[in-house]
């Protein structure tokens, strides 16, 4: 076997060091362009965070979409409220109604009885006064009465001795038994008209009674009289409280529509309705002057940049509502706005900026 030069032998073994020297470079060098090309992107990530969140901290112009659904837990409760308020105002006007024809009739009623009231006392007048003129004439017509039974009573005590001489006429048959019955029938007749003139004596002595003193007749009447102002009494106490009950009634029928008409200007009360599709935006208080009705609405790429017009502010909402940050995740306070959107797609994005555009692009 032939042995090779000794001149190509050194060659040989000078080449493989140097490639390997150029390999170790490369490999190096690579490294080191993939090392600080990773520490500048960190630092780019860590300057674009830096960025956004100082950004979001000096903005004043964001708000962040909010998607409210008809069956979301807020606007069902919303909606039993208001159908609950709406019903609740149908029932007290039906109460209502019935106590205005309540207090109605009980008015007609009271003035019916007042009405009676003065013919009542009229006709207790007229009674009173002829009571006063008669009972003085029957008064006396009762002594004129008493005098001529104690004349006719002495008059029978005549008759009595009459009779006696009947019978002994009778038994010494100077008359006949006819005329002695015809006698005696006349004696029975006397003594029968006096007995009812002692009846009518004292039938007269109580007509002088009860028209010379207040009997029970009279009480009866005063009675009614009484009751009737009793009743009248009553009513106006009932017609009274009806009354105050029908302004309570008026004053809660005026207070739940303030109600209503208060969450009317809730967006919850629009989203109840239903139908169309609506949009709405959390804006913070921090950034309450930039919430202006018709105002423009941007929504941007990479949520501040490259920006362009979505919409206007339709309606703003004074009411409180809570939410969290969208990027810094804290809990914030603000209100809703109702928003004009072109298309929904804006409705999804994190944050959309109002009036105008939060960069120069």
């Amino acid at each position: 076997m032939a042995t090779p030069p000794a001149s190509t032998i050194p060659a040989v073994t000078k080449k493989s060091p140097v490639r390997q020297g150029l390999h170790y470079k490369l490999v190096l060098t690579l490294y080191r362009v993939f090392a600080i090309a990773m520490l500048y992107l960190v630092l780019a990530g860590i300057l674009t965070y830096a960025f956004v969140m100082g950004f979001y901290a000096v903005n004043s112009s964001w708000a962040a979409p909010v998607i409210l659904s008809a069956v979301d837990e807020k606007s069902l409760a919303f909606r039993q409220q208001l159908v609950t308020s709406q019903q609740t105002i149908e029932d007290v006007k039906v109460d209502a109604q019935k106590m205005e024809s309540g207090i109605a009739e009980m008015t007609k009623h009271r003035t019916a009885l007042l009405a009676l009231e003065p013919q009542l006392e009229q006709a207790i007048a007229r009674e009173h006064a002829h009571n006063r003129a008669t009972g003085a004439q029957l008064a006396g017509l009762d002594t004129e009465k008493q005098s001529d039974n104690s004349k006719t009573q002495s008059v029978l005590a005549q008759l009595k001795e009459v009779e006696s001489n009947i019978s002994k006429d009778l038994a010494a048959g100077l008359i006949t038994k006819g005329d002695a019955a015809t006698q005696l029938s006349a004696l029975n007749q006397a003594h029968s008209t006096y007995t009812d003139s002692k009846i009518a004596e004292v039938l007269l002595t109580d007509s002088v009674l009860q028209k010379t003193t207040t009997g029970t007749d009279s009480l009866d009447v005063l009675e009614k009289q009484a009751e009737l102002r009793s009743e009248a009494a009553q009513l106006d106490v009932a017609i009274n409280v009806a009354q105050k009950e029908l302004l309570e009634d008026n004053r809660q029928i005026e207070r739940l529509r303030q109600a209503i008409t208060t969450a009317k200007q809730s967006p919850y009360y629009l989203n109840a309705q239903g139908g169309q599709t609506l949009y709405f935006a959390f804006v913070p208080y921090d950034n309450s002057n930039s919430a202006v009705t018709g105002s423009a609405i941007y929504d941007c790429y990479l949520n501040m940049i490259a920006c362009r017009k979505v919409g206007e502010v339709k309606q703003i909402f004074s009411g409180e509502q809570q939410a969290v940050h969208p990027i810094f995740k804290t809990q914030i306070r603000g209100f809703l706005i109702q928003l004009n959107l072109s298309g929904g797609e804006s409705a999804k994005s994190r944050t959309v900026f109002l009036g105008r555009k939060p960069m120069l692009f």
